[in-house]
């Protein structure tokens, strides 16, 4: 006989999934709604409102994919992309060779940009790049994970947008969590996830879009033969799931039966989003800007070193160097073992050389950060890392009683 699973909570400090608020977990257990419900439609429009807010956006059209993250990215590639068009990914991270492989699979001819991690692009460097290969579609990440890097994008938007080329970008560890302006920043798609800032399970992904792209794609909708043959496209959109064109639809006035909603998941989204608005976009970004200070600070107190250039450092991710002589996945193994909290390592070049702290949501609070930094200086202790022990914790706990 099978048993239930019943696990022990943990402190996540990753950057993503984080831990989900307890009010948008107790949301998710309402007795299940039909999709055209017309309470349903009510929760459905009011989380397109909402979800304006923290993209610092007046978009006609914003709405929820289902799946995690990486469906809206591919939602959002795939519906500009066609066979052939030439697409530039800068890349400083891992994340950007994810948008560069969503490219690749929907037949682009993708050029790379690439430099070392420790720092975005210049926005000239990108510029020059745009005036060279003339490409239909710049895809950048906003906030890189991998690195803890958060790359500027005003000067490339407004180039973009003065030379007709559209300008993706991934904003899904930084909304929520930093003040996002896809409308002064003329982003043409912004994409985002329910798992990081916004502080609901992994499951939904958050976009939006403004009228030049819907303009764009609306001569891409085909519409399913189940339900009329009457609108045809040659140029219709490779996936039929991740279709924006028929997304809209959904989400919007015409209703269109695309998909079996993922109910449960839309209401977690309603109470998280709620409950940001609730306390002041503007505060819950003070928030994460000040348990990131003091989660580096303290950092540095203990002698430990940030990676990377500080001041694009993005405000959800701090990157600690591993000092030499420690075994970084021991220190996570004890972490986890010992404390019930979790910390990443890297990826590529980075892997075994830092730890990844998250900075995010429901996870980006003092008691955290104290339990944290505690955890770690005992755990640090232990492995034979020297330092003046309870620099940090001491440090930190100042710093909350001001």
């Amino acid at each position: 006989m099978y048993q239930q699973p019943i696990f022990e909570g943990r402190t996540i400090m990753t950057p993503g999934p984080v831990e989900a608020h307890p009010a948008v977990l107790r949301q998710m257990v309402q007795p299940i709604l039909g999709q055209f419900d017309p309470e349903f439609l009510k929760i459905m429009d009011e989380v397109k409102e909402m979800i304006k807010v923290p993209f610092g956006t007046k978009n006609k059209q914003a709405f929820a994919v289902d799946g995690t993250s990486r469906a809206g990215l591919e939602a959002g590639l795939i519906a500009l992309i066609e066979p052939g068009d030439k697409v530039i990914v800068p890349a400083y991270g891992r994340f950007a060779y994810l948008l560069g492989e969503i490219c690749e699979r929907a037949q682009a001819d993708v050029v790379y940009l690439e430099k070392e991690w420790d720092s975005p692009f210049a926005q000239e460097d990108v510029i020059a790049a745009i005036k060279e290969h003339q490409p239909k579609l710049v895809a950048m990440v906003h906030g890189e994970t991998a690195n803890a890097q958060m790359q500027p994008l005003d000067k490339i938007g407004a180039f973009c947008r003065e030379n007709d080329v559209f300008f993706f970008v991934d904003m899904v560890a930084t909304y929520g969590g930093i003040e996002l302006k896809v409308d002064e920043w003329k982003v043409d798609v912004a994409v985002a996830g329910t798992q990081k800032c916004v502080s609901a399970p992994s499951g939904m992904s958050l976009i939006t879009y403004n009228d030049r792209v819907e303009k764009f794609i609306e001569d891409r909708y085909q519409k399913e033969r189940g339900l009329g043959a009457d609108e045809r496209s040659d140029r219709f959109v490779s996936s039929n799931y991740l279709d924006l064109t028929q997304l809209q639809r959904y989400w919007g006035p015409e209703r269109i039966n695309h998909h079996t909603e993922a109910t449960s998941m839309v209401y977690g989204l309603h109470e998280a989003l709620r409950l940001m608005l609730l306390e002041g976009i503007e505060n819950v970004h003070a928030r994460h800007a000040k348990n990131d200070r003091i989660l580096t600070e303290s950092m540095e107190k203990m002698g430990l070193e940030i990676y990377g250039a500080r001041d694009t450092k993005m405000g959800t991710v701090i990157p600690i160097l591993i000092p030499e002589g420690i075994d970084g996945e021991e220190v996570r193994s004890l972490l986890l073992d010992q404390f019930k909290i979790e910390i990443a390592s890297s990826f590529g070049s980075l892997k075994g050389k830092i730890w990844r702290v998250g900075n995010m949501g429901y996870s980006s609070r003092q008691t955290n950060v104290l339990h944290f930094l505690s955890a770690f200086e005992t755990v640090l202790k232990k492995v034979g890392y020297e330092f003046d022990y309870g620099a940090g914790s001491t440090y930190a706990l100042e710093e909350y009683l001001k």
